[in-house]
């Protein structure tokens, strides 16, 4: 399938290094907004919709998750940015492992949050598309975002929950239920070992889709990986723990470049307080 042109919102200084913003499953662009609000004022910062989801076309199925890689490919391209930092969560994250793996010279930093290369249970997916593709998405909202966030964070946090349960809605039916089927045949244990940037991946500790382990078994194949796991916080850390998981990109990001990072075609990184 061709690539699609994405709808995106960039925020931020020009001459600032790049850092792509990319979603989940079931959610858009807002999903990341408290992460945007605290990284535009050092970084150009990209937010996008997946194909299927938010303000994108929604073209037929089936997509793979490459599909989704080659969708931030041609955002690049349209945005004139050679490379880019790339911080993913759940289905944006395998979007990065992808991109990482087969399009090296766009990837300068990688941040992969609350995901995994073969989900444990792939038949859920196609059990969750026929179920979207029968129902809606409106009809799982509310079981989708019981899997985000921890019972404490929701008793806590009343309206934030109603506006995640909205995000859900509001995808569009057939959009979510092809994401659901790439997942549910995705394998992206072989891709792993050629990802050469530097990456940080981050697990939440209740996580009931993609736990902690599944963050440890991907490190063990990435030349170059730390794993961070954050408690108390289950499948959306960037929205149940906003300001440590903000706290651990910036420092990522922001770490002194190696020279093994850089190919013949990747000038050094700008930094945020680089000249």
């Amino acid at each position: 399938m061709s690539a699609v042109d994405v709808h995106a919102v960039v925020e931020g200084p020009p001459d600032r290094p790049a850092v792509v913003l990319s979603p989940s499953l079931g959610s858009s662009l807002d999903m990341w907004e408290p992460q945007a609000a605290a990284l535009r004022g050092q970084f150009r910062v990209i937010r996008y919709d997946h194909r299927g989801h938010g303000r994108s076309p929604v073209p037929p199925a089936p997509y793979q998750i490459a599909d989704l890689a080659t969708d931030v490919v041609r955002l690049l391209d349209r945005l004139d940015i050679p490379a880019a930092h790339f911080c993913g969560i759940s289905l944006g994250a395998m979007t990065g492992i992808v991109l990482a793996a087969t399009h090296p010279r766009r990837v300068r930093r990688l941040v992969l949050c609350c995901t995994a290369a073969r989900m444990p249970t792939p038949e859920a997916y196609g059990q969750r598309a026929a179920a979207v593709r029968r129902e809606g998405t409106v009809a799982i909202a509310d079981s989708v975002v019981a899997r985000w966030v921890t019972p404490g964070f929701t008793a806590d946090q009343p309206e934030l929950i109603r506006r995640l349960q909205a995000m859900v809605a509001d995808t569009p039916d057939e959009g979510y239920a092809a994401c659901c089927e790439a997942i549910e045949r995705m394998d992206l244990r072989g891709l792993l070992p050629r990802i050469g940037a530097r990456t940080l991946l981050i697990a939440g500790a209740d996580d009931p889709a993609t736990p902690p382990d599944q963050a440890r078994l991907i490190a063990a194949s990435i030349p170059n990986a730390e794993v961070q796991v954050l408690s108390p916080a289950a499948h959306l850390a960037s929205i149940e723990q906003p300001e440590a998981v903000t706290r651990l990109l910036v420092s990522h990001l922001n770490a002194t470049e190696a020279p093994h990072e850089r190919g013949p075609d990747r000038p050094a990184a700008r930094h945020a307080g680089a000249p």
